[in-house]
């Protein structure tokens, strides 16, 4: 990115180009006056002379304005020299000259003053121009001009105020614009180099609040018939685990047109069908508010800003909050792509709980945590019966859907928290943090009882009977602080149970 000068907003490339009109104009006019002295302005008091040699020197000097404002180190310094050295020259040009060239010396106070403007801020042109005219005021102020004249040069003061602040103005829109286009080429950088999707989402913070003034801003996404709130902030106010239902907000109806969205003042109705105002975060009234979709191929959601003003926004805001969120729903489907693939690489294939690596790894953190909470974690080990002669005599699809139906039975009678895995073939494990020997008794009991109750049936529709299980318990830290003992431990009495005869749970003697 190029060095910028903070005073001014521009590059120097991007300056050079904007002062070349006014220096040719201010050679013009400096060449106007040397003409006019020499040839249509007869001899008087003034000294020609003096004025054509102020004009020269104006003339060189902005010759090498171009070249001086390129070397300068401090632009902004430079811009104040240049006043006060421009206004200095002009108010000696004013008291040397005829009252017939004021108004030559006046365009090029107004030239001046726009070339500094182009430069600077409006400080160093503002001096310019009000040094002149107050200089002006004091000299010619005992001759006796017309009135028009007088008309004539307060009308090239405000002309050159108005156009100094036209400058301003043009180059705050063009400051705004390309710091909205760094922050758009900065969050694409980093986002679509992102697969951690809270990544993704801090980083549009980020960009909330460096590219656009809201009050208050959210992500949303779509679940099901819900709104999920990602990113909500309101008046510097985060708000989490926000969830509402669709039906009737305005996000809902940026989702189901996939259209954008724009409310400038909500003090007047909002015509929209099926559409009810309703207040989220803050009980503030919202006064202006616009909302784009975010669609890709694994997200769906809207992004929308707000403000307690009305006709806070403009189209061009608008804009920019949509190419937020088309690069937005980028990154994200790329990070929820990604921790799809990773998510599979760490399920079995056919039953969908954790694969035998994973499942390690996390009985291993959830030993770690129970462990610095003084809690307990039990381990069950898993494994049907006779499943090799069961799936010989009604053959392996229907073992599949006995594997399947099992993991889905565990699932209901565990935790969120908790974690099963396929241990091997028939064998599966699970863990239980926060629980003690005796509730994952009654765990184990109840996944075998309702396991009992399944129904399945062949292509004939004929039932077929369920396979029983049998399961082995083991206690952290009780009974051993090592997950790879405690895994031993569990396997051992789950042979045991199969010894005695199977269908059966196999706990410690003494449980806690």
């Amino acid at each position: 990115m190029k060095n910028k000068d903070k005073r001014s907003g521009f590059t120097p490339q991007e300056s050079l180009v904007s002062i070349l009109p006014s220096v040719a104009a201010g050679l013009i006019m400096f060449f106007a006056v040397i003409v006019t002295n020499i040839v249509y302005l007869p001899e008087g008091p003034f000294n020609k002379t003096i004025l054509i040699m102020y004009s020269i020197g104006g003339s060189i000097y902005l010759s090498f304005y171009y070249f001086i404002y390129t070397s300068a180190l401090n632009k902004s310094g430079f811009a104040w020299i240049n006043a006060v050295l421009a206004a200095t020259a002009l108010c000696s040009m004013i008291y040397f000259s005829p009252e017939r060239i004021d108004q030559l010396l006046y365009i090029i106070v107004l030239i001046a003053a726009l070339s500094s403007s182009l430069i600077s801020t409006r400080g160093p042109s503002y001096f310019l121009i009000i040094s002149v005219t107050v200089f002006y005021l004091l000299i010619r102020h005992n001759e006796k001009m017309p009135g028009y004249e007088w008309i004539m040069h307060f009308g090239l003061t405000v002309a050159a105020l108005m156009g100094v602040e036209t400058i301003q103005q043009l180059k705050n829109m063009a400051r705004q614009q390309i710091n909205r286009l760094e922050i758009i080429n900065d969050l694409s950088k980093q986002i679509v180099s992102s697969l951690d999707a809270k990544q993704v989402f801090s980083l549009l913070n980020t960009a909330f609040q460096n590219a656009l003034e809201a009050d208050s801003y959210y992500i949303s996404t779509v679940h099901g018939d819900q709104l999920h709130m990602e990113l909500l902030n309101d008046d510097g106010e985060y708000f989490h685990n926000i969830q509402l239902d669709r039906k009737g907000t305005l996000a809902n109806w940026i989702i189901t047109h996939q259209q954008e969205l724009f409310l400038p003042d909500l003090r007047q109705e909002v015509q929209l069908d099926d559409v009810e105002m309703i207040t989220i975060g803050k009980n503030k009234p919202t006064h202006s508010w616009m909302g784009v979709p975010m669609r890709g191929a694994h997200v769906d959601g809207v992004m929308a800003i707000s403000s307690y003003r009305h006709n806070a926004f403009s189209r061009s805001d608008m804009e920019l909050l949509s190419t937020i969120a088309q690069r937005a729903a980028l990154a994200l489907d790329n990070a929820y792509h990604h921790a799809r693939v990773q998510e599979q690489a760490r399920l079995d294939s056919l039953t969908n709980v954790y694969n035998h690596g994973y499942f390690i790894q996390i009985l291993g953190e959830q030993a770690t945590v129970c462990k610095a909470q003084n809690q307990p974690l039990s381990l069950i080990m898993l494994d049907i019966d006779y499943f090799k002669q069961y799936n010989d005599t009604f053959g392996h699809l229907v073992g599949d859907e006995v594997l399947v139906s099992l993991c889905d039975i565990i699932r209901r009678h565990i935790k969120n928290i908790d974690a099963v895995g396929r241990w091997g073939g028939e064998e599966f494990c699970i863990s239980l943090p926060n629980t003690n020997g005796h509730q994952a008794v009654l765990v184990a009991q109840r996944i075998r009882e309702t396991l009992g109750l399944l129904k399945i049936k062949n292509n004939e529709q004929l039932t077929i009977p369920i396979p029983t299980v049998s399961m082995g318990i083991a206690v952290f830290p009780t009974e051993t602080n090592d997950t790879t003992k405690l895994i031993d431990i569990a396997d051992q009495r789950l042979y045991t149970a199969k010894k005695r005869g199977r269908d059966q749970v196999e706990s410690a003697p003494a449980l806690p």
